[in-house]
């Protein structure tokens, strides 16, 4: 029997990620839905092939307009969103530029958080700019005020709370409710937050991104990124996915399927040992600021408590010195966190940046060295231990 459909509907989150889009009996009885690796799908007359060219037709016509395996994820996670459609992309950063493709033209202007992905950036500013779209970044914090800044071509307000490197939690519902009333569309990049720990189209979003290549994905070994729609928005999305051929293969498919299926353990865990890492950050007398929503420290964590049910293992410190000998000693000798980029797998992560460069409209005033964390599926006992020593290895250069 298929556990898809209706009967999730008013299920626990856990139930609908281990049953969501699965229908044993239409595949011989197994468990995972099994890999279509297509591109040519045959019919078996002229007629049915006809009936297949027909708008709406609801079965399989091309491995690009969707497989067995594509369907599964992609009514899994819509099941999760509550969405009208969802559709996924070879990349999170596809992901991000779909919904700019799909709803602007030349002469439209967007509102983009001066907090946004740095790829979302230079999109917007190496892309957009080249075929007559303007936009416009703001204050993270703005709120409703967003609607003083909304100009008579803006098409869309483009969010990401927790923002990228400095996690400022936006006011969604307030931004949602301002853009609105303008005429404007909201999107949010909610690969921090996911669906888990944030309903993005309950607040008020009509776009939802995120990067399939973290916590749906899991493992450190997926590229890949979703698109998910409520009722405002029509299937212009994903006719500009496919109008530009962006489909990821069936593996890519299935990877995502089977982490879906042990997401909320991992993020939960990943959640739980960033809380226990950060608070003992805000211990040491080296670091200046730790930045993580879910601390009663963070200048939003309030707004982060109405809103989010949970969140990501990242989040930010700020040490005292950026000498570059000290950083390097702290990171280089690390044991258990890798230095390198992405996150939501199950190794932890660390990286050094400096936010004051990617940064037009808030200013970006700390002197310390900010280093972004992800804290994997590790004893947070042990991450500690590995890090206290990274601190002593910064001391010892920085005093």
């Amino acid at each position: 029997m298929s556990a898809s459909g209706n009967s999730l509907k008013d299920k626990k989150t856990a139930t609908k990620l281990a049953h969501a889009g699965r229908d044993p009996q239409a595949h011989n009885g197994a468990v995972n839905v099994p890999v279509y690796q297509v591109s040519t799908i045959l019919k078996p007359s002229y007629a049915a092939w006809k009936e297949a060219r027909q708008p709406g037709y609801p079965g399989y016509i091309y491995g690009t307009k969707g497989t067995p395996t594509s369907r599964s994820f992609e009514a899994a996670v819509a099941e999760l969103y509550g969405a009208k459609d969802v559709f996924a992309t070879t990349s999170g950063l596809a992901a991000v530029t779909h919904p700019f493709l799909g709803l602007l033209q030349s002469g439209d202007h967007v509102l983009v958080t001066d907090s946004a992905y740095r790829p979302c950036r230079a999109f917007c500013d190496g892309f957009l700019s080249r075929y007559g779209v303007a936009t416009t970044y703001y204050d993270p914090t703005i709120g409703a005020g967003i609607a003083d800044l909304i100009q008579p071509n803006t098409k869309l307000v483009w969010t990401e709370s927790p923002g990228s490197q400095t996690f400022e939690v936006q006011d969604i519902p307030a931004i949602a409710e301002a853009a609105h009333e303008k005429g404007c569309l909201v999107g949010i990049d909610n690969t921090w937050g996911t669906a888990l720990g944030l309903d993005a189209l309950g607040k008020g979003c009509d776009i939802v991104v995120e990067a399939v290549t973290k916590y749906i994905g899991g493992h450190s070994d997926l590229l890949m990124g979703l698109v998910a729609t409520g009722d405002r928005v029509g299937p212009e999305l994903r006719q500009t996915a496919k109008l530009i051929g962006d489909t990821p293969s069936g593996e890519m498919y299935a990877l995502a399927n089977r982490g879906l299926r042990t997401m909320k353990l991992r993020f939960e865990k990943s959640f739980e040992n960033s809380l226990k890492v950060a608070a003992w950050f805000e211990r040491q007398p080296l670091v200046k600021r730790v930045i993580h929503p879910g601390l009663p420290s963070h200048p939003q964590h309030d707004l982060w408590k109405r809103d989010f049910t949970g969140g990501a293992g990242l989040f930010a410190v700020i040490l005292e010195s950026r000498d570059d000998a000290a950083i390097g000693a702290l990171m280089d000798g690390l044991s258990f966190f890798g230095i390198g980029a992405s996150w939501g797998g199950y190794e932890s992560l660390i990286l050094a940046d400096d936010p004051a460069k990617f940064r037009t409209v808030t200013e970006w005033t700390e002197e310390g060295q900010l280093l972004r964390l992800y804290t994997g599926l590790e004893d947070a006992d042990d991450l500690i231990e590995d890090l206290a020593a990274g601190l002593d290895r910064y001391a010892r250069i920085v005093k």
